[in-house]
């Protein structure tokens, strides 16, 4: 089974997924998508794996967010979240695990574990 995680070093919950991984043996590909942001078609297929609405994953409370002035009730198409994330990264929600089927946001940590059971 291919996985992969989209890790930030800097947040306390992407490593602690990332240990979680590492401590059962499974070996993910880490993917530091501040750096290496998704493409739209890439991010859409995340969020189809989600089984969310791409306003779903974005960080609101990121000081990117407020300079942009977006809001969760904001109304825009879900192609127009997909890309103000592409655009800026930082406002994906982290961790995300990926597997070959499915996806989880690891807050809390349980549901990324959930993947693997």
């Amino acid at each position: 089974m291919s996985v992969s995680i989209f890790h930030n070093p800097r947040c306390s919950k992407s490593r602690a997924a990332l240990t979680a991984l590492e401590e059962r043996g499974i070996d993910a590909e880490v993917v530091q998508y501040l750096e290496n942001p998704p493409t739209e078609d890439e991010l859409a297929e995340i969020i189809r794996k989600l089984g969310i609405e791409a306003r779903v994953l974005i960080r609101y409370g990121e000081s990117r967010a407020a300079e942009l002035g977006i809001n969760k009730n904001d109304e825009r198409s879900e192609a127009e979240w997909i890309k103000l994330m592409v655009d800026n990264p930082v406002l994906i929600e982290r961790p995300i695990v990926i597997t070959s089927g499915k996806a989880a946001i690891g807050r809390p940590l349980d549901n990324v574990l959930e993947l693997f059971e």
